[in-house]
């Protein structure tokens, strides 16, 4: 469950990632799409927050424009061990054995 850590109300533009920065403050930087040219991507800090992280909980800006967090899912779920089935093997064909040759004579 994700929890509001802070009242923003930021109103995103279309083209933009939105992420709360090293300092706890709302940046945006510019998303990087097919054909364009890459380069330097220009930061800009939207608004100045301070929000101070946790560790243990991801914090993002929520669609009502807001900071929230949510903890991080450490370790993954637990999954039952497969049994391995026997292979029964077929039985292994026998070779028809070759009656010998009897030689004639003349």
């Amino acid at each position: 469950m994700a929890e509001k850590v802070a009242k923003v109300g930021i109103c995103k533009e279309d083209g933009y990632l939105y992420y709360i920065d090293k300092n706890g403050d709302v940046s945006r930087v510019e998303m990087s799409r097919g054909g364009r040219k890459k380069g330097k991507k220009k930061k800009e800090k939207v608004q100045k927050v301070g929000v101070k992280k946790q560790s243990g909980y991801l914090y993002f800006i929520d669609r009502n424009g807001d900071v929230s967090r949510a903890k991080m899912a450490r370790g993954g779920k637990k999954r039952k061990a497969k049994k391995k089935k026997a292979v029964k093997k077929k039985p292994a064909k026998k070779k028809a054995k070759k009656k010998p040759v009897k030689k004639r004579r003349r």
